[in-house]
């Protein structure tokens, strides 16, 4: 059996005994590992005293064949992200971002920069516009990353530059966005702030470097964002009727 020594979060966790976990972890260079840690919830034991989910640690562990479950044999415990236990709403952005992971990658896919992106945001995770801010820029980059982020500069139906205008409209099937349909229309109406907000993101800003973002523009690029982040995985990650308030994009 090969064994690794890796960077990892943690995604989920389950009970498997009384003394037992199972464990579902992003590990930063072989993605998404499923696990099995035997007594890690024993007194002693070499796993900081287990599993909890939004935590990160290094991990060593021994690969099984296709099918089995890893066995992990250690969990030294560095980063507890406690600004993710601030407040139920920045709880609840947290198991969002766990979530989206868990739809959009596959299992021994490695992203990297998901890992990355999502280390730094829950460590930026604050409530309001801290909250919007880490949750737009993260979905971003796992849209960016895993080859599913929207055309942001052509016209999605002509593939000619989109013209400046008050609004537009996002059309997640086809990836992108076309001229304002007007209300009732097809996909999701969009202000012209929200798409220049997206395209910052698409330019490489940093996630400190959104502070100075209107607060609505935010909350309307993260719940953009979340849109095609569903239609990317098929199906509505369980989290995110808690994290967006109805509102316009």
């Amino acid at each position: 059996m090969a064994r690794l020594c890796e960077d990892a979060i943690c995604l989920r966790e389950a009970e498997w005994s009384e003394t037992s976990q199972t464990v579902t972890l992003l590990t930063r260079e072989h993605g998404i590992l499923r696990g099995l840690a035997k007594g890690s919830r024993r007194d002693r034991a070499v796993f900081s005293g287990g599993f909890e989910p939004l935590t990160r640690g290094e991990l060593l562990a021994m690969i099984r064949p296709a099918g089995q479950l890893t066995l992990l044999t250690s969990w030294d415990l560095r980063e507890t992200f406690p600004e993710v236990r601030s407040s139920l709403a920045v709880f609840h952005a947290a198991m969002y971002m766990a979530d989206v992971v868990l739809h959009t990658m596959t299992e021994g896919d490695p992203h990297p920069r998901v890992f990355d992106a999502l280390a730094g945001s829950l460590r930026e995770l604050g409530p309001g516009p801290a909250r919007d801010a880490a949750l737009a820029s993260f979905q971003w980059s796992v849209l960016d990353d895993t080859g599913h982020r929207p055309e942001l500069h052509e016209d999605i139906r002509g593939r000619v530059p989109l013209r400046g205008a008050p609004s537009h409209t996002f059309l997640p099937d086809l990836g992108g966005f076309t001229e304002d349909t007007g209300p009732g229309g097809p996909g999701y109406r969009v202000r012209a702030e929200t798409l220049a907000f997206l395209r910052r993101l698409e330019a490489g800003a940093l996630l400190h470097e959104l502070a100075d973002q209107d607060p609505s523009t935010l909350e309307r690029a993260a719940r953009l964002l979340a849109v095609a982040v569903r239609h990317t995985a098929g199906r509505e990650p369980p989290s995110l009727g808690f994290v967006f308030a109805e509102t316009a994009v």
